[in-house]
């Protein structure tokens, strides 16, 4: 009897350890059946160029993972900000609460960023800009559910100060928009330029194009040179005046962001001559910027800008975290982990994150040239600030 009985506890033993693995399977079975991303950013009025753009190369970069992401399918659905913060906030809630997304990306502009940036977060959903990254959300602002695909606001305008002080520069007048990133910008160059400002204008935004009165008062101040940040067609307006005005030979303009493949269609030789400061550039020479770049001027028939590299970063920083956790997306924990460890091939060549989810990463001077085609083009000059972390960086208790 007591045989008969040890065989009926070692049956039982037995047939509860085979089901063991069965136990496991609903932990595995978690995986997304489809991976929803939201993504906001400017798809009308003068700037949808930039939108589209960032549109493009994260289409780009889902084509090249064959549109699935650690082999489970992907879907994009991107909203229009319109260049509002209000906008951008009301699309943003949209994604989080009707379309429930896994991700969030996208987001060009600080101040739309900014908006949107609370009901992601409470949602608890992984926001990843491809390009705004506005100092608050880097300092006493960050959160384990933000990630900057980009730049925090101030480094390339850091590496600009840097550059300044490289040429021996010793005067400086700077003039920017008033808002998040105009202030962050003016503030990144001060940090590091250790000549004197003769002179600082902050511009309304987005309502002036008008920018004669600031130029007068840089002739007047007989600065060695300028520090100009205006994106897009701030941007293209504010070189003509300046060359029309007759200040291009006289004092150097030295700027970030506001020359790119957009703006050099109209800017020209406006561009020609003057100092740039980029984390990326189009012949940065990793073998994933090089088939980036091909493939998308193929694909689109035109250079790629930088909102369009930092978006194709984006999505491949997405899909390490999805590969990594194998589609299990329920684990927070788990999904921030892999994104943190930046597991991809980013255009930029070497790229980390911070304390902060901020990028530590190379800043190079770019120029414009005038290829033998005729058209205008961006090249890397050298490397200003190497492996640069932004310093909010302190100020993040993560």
């Amino acid at each position: 009897m007591m045989r008969s009985s040890f065989k009926t506890t070692l049956a039982i033993l037995s047939a509860s350890l085979a089901a063991l693995p069965l136990l496991a399977q609903p932990a595995q079975a978690q995986a997304a059946k489809k991976i929803r991303i939201g993504f906001v950013t400017t798809l009308s009025g003068p700037n949808a160029a930039y939108g589209q753009g960032m549109k493009n190369a994260f289409e780009l970069a889902l084509d090249h993972m064959g549109r699935k992401m650690g082999g489970i399918p992907v879907e994009a659905i991107y909203e229009d900000d319109e260049q509002k913060p209000e906008v951008g906030k009301q699309k943003t809630e949209k994604l989080l609460q009707r379309d429930k997304v896994d991700f969030l990306s996208g987001f060009i502009w600080s101040n739309v960023l900014l908006a949107s940036y609370k009901p992601a977060i409470e949602s608890k959903t992984y926001l990843i800009s491809a390009n705004a990254g506005p100092s608050q959300l880097a300092g006493e602002q960050c959160s384990p559910y933000f990630f900057a695909a980009s730049w925090q606001n101030d480094q390339n305008h850091m590496a600009v100060g840097e550059l300044l002080n490289q040429k021996g520069v010793k005067t400086l007048y700077m003039v920017a928009p008033n808002y998040a990133a105009g202030q962050d910008g003016v503030n990144g160059v001060k940090s590091l330029f250790k000549g004197q400002v003769v002179g600082q204008d902050m511009t309304k935004w987005p309502d002036q194009l008008d920018f004669s009165a600031e130029i007068s008062k840089i002739r007047a101040a007989k600065p060695d040179a300028v520090y100009v940040f205006f994106p897009s067609r701030w941007g293209v307006q504010f070189y003509t005046q300046y060359s029309q005005a007759g200040l291009k030979k006289e004092i150097p303009l030295y700027s970030a962001f506001t020359v790119d493949a957009v703006t050099l269609k109209l800017q020209k030789d406006l561009a020609l001559d003057t100092y740039l400061t980029m984390t990326w550039g189009t012949d940065l020479p990793y073998a994933a910027n090089q088939k980036f770049v091909a493939d998308y001027r193929k694909a689109y028939k035109d250079n790629p800008t930088f909102y369009a590299a930092q978006s194709y970063d984006a999505a491949n920083l997405i899909a390490s975290a999805v590969a990594a956790t194998r589609g299990s997306l329920k684990d927070k924990d788990a999904v921030g982990r892999a994104l943190k460890a930046a597991k991809f091939d980013s255009v930029r060549g070497p790229f980390r994150f911070g304390n902060n989810n901020f990028p530590i990463q190379n800043i190079y001077q770019q120029e414009v040239y005038k290829a033998a085609d005729g058209e205008y083009d961006l090249r890397t000059v050298s490397t200003v600030l190497t492996a640069h972390q932004d310093p909010h960086a302190a100020k993040c208790k993560m």
